[in-house]
């Protein structure tokens, strides 16, 4: 490349963008094809390896009354409204079961492509959406990192990668993708749904979009939007100033437009998806994958778990959404033929406590289970399901540290070479990914 408006012309991103844009994204793609220049080795892609789709249940999902502990008589006598009949649950084994608002998941089970991780949590956990969510987000348990933990993967592991190594879809990007160098790009423009609309006029994708985005009906009793990252600052580049930080968003709501689209276009399912907000950003991580984007890691959310108030009706119909997304996001995949080099995990910021309130819901509590699902996954129960009378002020205590779940995907799914600059520590491995 001659000039920095060659390079923007010439890449997958900057074709969509070119004549068009302010020269700080000249700038910006030009520090990126500079990095490149710089290393030997061509980096994997998602165009030609594995890839991580990170599903956010956000809120704090009831861990609880989605892997029911049925055979307990501390937890129906904990919950007499709440509680679980065992007639009434996918049963997995003599103690446990799954919520029977998600066969689908249960189907993954039984054929041995679901594992399903008990008791994650952290050391002195915290019960604010905020804290709590950050500490998920950087793997720093005394939340003082700047950067997260996808972020340092993306710097550590995909030096010199595509800039859209990561995506996301939330409203703001999450706390996870901060990083020195390359935070990956959040995609949020209304012009990203145009292909939803045939090319229809831009007025009615943006109120398509507003609506994918509204605030979910369920919001924390504090009035807060749980969506907001922890300090009101969204994943980023460490340090990086407000104006570049306005730039950077700016480049983002670009790289969302033409050529992504051209992308996301290619792929003509026969799979039929639901209208909800985590069906729709599925629909678009399949059709980017099918398209052969370059993404490592896709990250998505699905909002409306802090349920403290008559939790049994809207906690069932949210893990009964999340089950018919990934019904037809893991049927798009193996459509595709792409089934077998993607593995999704869920998270949540922390479960709740184990009694009810008087409310007929739930409380903030601390540790809860976990999914991580596809081909690639060692299918089954992995870690202890906590004791529901050994509490700590009303909570189960964690069993197994979420960061040996990131260090088991990390190092067996994604293949990053060194943990160390990611985690900072190690952990031990779960062997939830499959030989």
């Amino acid at each position: 490349m001659h000039t920095r408006r060659e390079f923007l012309r010439s890449t997958v991103l900057g074709a969509s963008a070119a004549w068009t844009v302010p020269m700080f994204v000249e700038r910006t793609f030009g520090q990126l094809h500079n990095a490149a220049k710089d290393l030997a080795v061509q980096p994997v892609t998602g165009k030609d390896d594995t890839i991580l789709v990170v599903l956010q249940l956000a809120g704090g999902n009831d861990g609880l009354n989605t892997l029911v502990p049925y055979a307990d008589d501390a937890y129906h006598r904990a919950r007499p409204r709440l509680a679980k009949k065992q007639k009434d649950l996918i049963q997995l084994s003599d103690y446990v079961g799954l919520n029977s608002a998600m066969p689908f998941l249960g189907s993954m089970f039984k054929d041995g492509d679901l594992g399903i991780v008990q008791g994650v949590g952290y050391p002195n956990p915290n019960r604010s959406h905020f804290v709590s969510t950050s500490i998920w987000e950087t793997a720093d348990t005394n939340n003082r990192s700047n950067t997260g933990w996808l972020g340092r993967f993306f710097d550590n592991a995909c030096t010199g990668a595509d800039p859209t190594v990561g995506i996301s879809f939330n409203k703001t990007q999450p706390e996870s993708f901060g990083a020195n160098r390359n935070p990956g790009v959040c995609l949020n423009s209304p012009e990203l749904y145009r292909w939803i609309h045939g090319g229809g006029e831009q007025a009615q994708a943006e109120e398509f979009f507003a609506k994918l985005n509204q605030p979910d009906d369920d919001e924390p009793v504090d009035g807060a939007s749980i969506d907001m990252p922890a300090g009101g600052k969204p994943g980023g580049i460490s340090g990086e100033t407000n104006l570049a930080f306005l730039e950077r968003v700016a480049l983002d709501a670009r790289v969302s437009s033409d050529k992504i689209l051209e992308i996301a276009a290619k792929h003509k399912t026969k799979v039929r998806y639901d209208g909800t907000p985590v069906s729709r950003n599925l629909n678009l991580v399949a059709r980017m994958i099918a398209g052969g984007m370059p993404t490592r890691v896709y990250y998505v959310s699905h909002g409306g778990f802090d349920t403290h108030n008559q939790q049994v009706n809207s906690h069932d119909r949210l893990l009964g959404q999340l089950d018919t997304a990934l019904k037809s996001f893991f049927a798009d995949l193996k459509e595709q033929g792409n089934d077998k080099r993607v593995v999704l995990m869920t998270f949540s910021e922390f479960g709740r406590r184990v009694a009810e309130n008087a409310s007929a819901g739930t409380d903030h509590g601390k540790a809860s289970c976990l999914f991580v699902a596809g081909h690639g996954v060692k299918g089954g129960l992995f870690g202890k399901y906590p004791s529901l009378t050994d509490l700590h002020q009303g909570d189960i205590q964690h069993t197994v540290d979420f960061r040996s779940v990131y260090g088991s995907l990390l190092a067996d799914w994604l293949r990053a070479p060194d943990l160390k600059p990611i985690l900072g520590a190690s952990y031990p491995k779960l062997g939830i990914i499959g030989a």
